[in-house]
Parts: structure tokens; C-alpha cells; sequence
């Protein structure tokens, strides 16, 4: 499905019921908007290893603005604060009124921009393995060198450089980091989903470049500004999003709860999938919300 909205294309596509029999009454379920990673990701590495998810909320998926389904557009315009509005924008559309928000990696810095900016519009607030500042990039960096083979430092070097060429060299950084990215990587398990993924070259590589969204962002000072419950889910072998960033947002939003998995890199989903799915189903079925003052 696609939405019209701002000026753009956004696809979007939806897993389970909103409404569902509960006795003599139809019972609403809440809905959760999932934010995809990347930059220049899809989101169809959380099928299917979201979808249980399904049987406690309504989950729509969605592709940022000239990523993966969504229409191309403005190169300029591939960053963090239109991601944030195209997000805000989509949820009007559908007619939502507050959303649980589910953002992995670079889409939990989206989360988190967009619930400090819009608290109103977000019931539960769940950033998984994901920095609030650029700070990451240097500390993954140091990771690199210090942790990664020869070929696993090389690859890395264009993503510094956000110096991709094709999908086929994203696709082949992916498959030398896997090792990075799961404790429990297991390469014939994860290649038909890498297969499946739509990777977008100019949004990554404007991203992570020198000068780039990912090299300058800083929410820091915006975290205050959440009002939603907030889950927040780390790797403690993560290369790329260390847990001392998801201890340092714990500690700049208010009222937030910290889990980091003992033996999970990144992708958490792959390392401990149960076991994240668990967390999130019952954050979000037992942590209500405050009234708004």
C-alpha cells in the first residue's frame, strides 16, 4: 500500500487485526508503527522475525522516503528530520491516534526525534540497539580496528566514506560484517533475507559521508521531551551502537527502563529472538502511560 503524503510516496504494508472478538465486544489492539534501519534499508528484515508481534498489536511497516518501496525523490531531503515528519505525516494519514514506536538502529533515532517532537502522538516508545548522537560513528570506528578482520575493515572504509557504488557492494559489506552484526550469525540463515532487502545507495551513503546526517545529528538535548514509556533494547557485543549509547539515553529520558541482552551483537532478533519479543510484548501490554498534564 501506498500513502501520498507531504511530498512523497511512502509504502507501507500492515501485519494483524485492529479489532478483534473479546467475548460480547470487539477489543482494539494497539498499533505499532516499525522503523526500518539503515540509512538505505527496507523494512523487510522484520519479516517474519516480527510478526509474532502481531497477535498482541496491529504492526505497520514502512520504508523511509527513497528507500526500498517508497517513491525517490529529492536526494537532499534523505535525512533524519524528513524521515521524522514523513513518519508523523503517514500516522495522520491512517487516521492513528497514539502509536506504540519501534525503531532499530538508525530507525530508533527516527523513533526518538519524532516521539521528542510529537510526545503526543506516541503511546510506548521501544528504541533497540540505537544512539541519540554521531558519536556512535568514531566509537565504531575503534571497534573496526580493533575487533575486525582485514576484509571487515576494508569493506567498512566505504561506509565511512559513503563511498558505495552499487547495491551489490552494500549486499557484499552486509555479508562480510554478519559476523559483527550476530554472535550467533549464521550465513546460509540470513542470506535469503539479504537477498529479499532493497538497498538504497544514495541514502546510505549521504548518511554516513563526512559531513553527513549520521556524522553531525545530535537528540541529546531533545530526550527530555518524551513523554511515551520507554523500552530501550541493547547488544552487549554491538559494534556499531555499543551499549554505553542505550545507557546514555536511559539516562536522558525520564522514567526509562534499560535491558541490555548478554549475548547479542546488533541484531538482537537474530541472537535472542525470543527473548526480545518477550520484552516488547509485555512493555508495551503492562507499562501504561501517564496522563498528558
Amino acid at each position: 500500500m501506498r500513502a501520498k503524503i507531504r511530498d512523497t510516496e511512502i509504502y507501507f504494508d500492515i501485519e494483524g487485526a485492529g479489532l478483534v472478538p473479546d467475548g460480547p465486544v470487539m477489543r482494539e489492539r494497539p498499533v505499532a508503527f516499525v522503523i526500518h534501519g539503515g540509512p538505505g534499508g527496507d523494512h523487510s528484515g522484520f519479516k517474519p522475525s516480527l510478526s509474532p508481534l502481531a497477535n498482541r498489536m496491529q504492526l505497520v511497516y514502512f520504508d523511509h522516503r527513497g528507500q526500498g518501496r517508497s517513491a525517490p525523490g529529492d536526494p537532499a531531503k534523505y535525512t533524519l528530520d524528513e524521515n521524522v515528519e514523513d513518519m508523523e505525516a503517514l500516522r495522520r494519514h491512517l487516521g492513528l491516534g497514539p502509536i506504540v514506536s519501534i525503531g532499530t538502529s538508525y530507525g530508533g533515532m527516527v523513533g526518538m526525534a519524532h516521539a521528542a517532537r510529537y510526545p503526543e502522538a506516541v503511546s510506548h516508545l521501544i528504541l533497540i540497539v540505537t544512539a541519540a548522537h554521531s558519536g556512535f560513528v568514531a566509537r565504531a570506528q575503534a571497534i573496526v580496528a580493533a575487533r575486525g578482520s582485514a576484509e571487515q575493515k576494508r569493506v567498512c572504509e566505504n561506509l565511512w566514506a559513503g563511498a558505495f557504488k552499487d547495491a551489490a557492494e552494500i549486499k557484499h559489506y552486509y555479508a562480510v560484517m554478519g559476523p559483527l552484526y550476530s554472535v550467533r550469525h549464521d550465513e546460509a540463515a540470513v542470506a535469503p533475507g539479504r537477498a529479499r532487502a532493497i538497498h538504497s545507495l544514495e541514502p546510505l551513503n549521504r548518511a554516513f559521508r563526512p559531513g553527513g546526517v549520521l556524522r553531525t545529528f545530535d537528540l541529546r538535548p531533545e530526550l527530555s521531551r518524551i513523554a511515551a514509556p520507554t523500552l530501550i533494547l541493547g547488544g552487549r557485543h554491538d559494534w556499531i551502537c555499543p551499549p554505553e549509547f542505550q545507557e546514555e539515553i536511559h539516562r536522558l529520558i525520564p522514567g526509562s527502563d534499560l535491558r541490555i541482552f548478554e549475548n547479542s551483537s546488533h541484531s538482537i532478533r537474530g541472537d535472542e529472538p525470543e527473548a526480545m519479543l518477550d520484552a516488547i510484548a509485555g512493555f508495551v501490554v503492562y507499562k501504561g502511560r501517564a496522563p498528558m498534564a
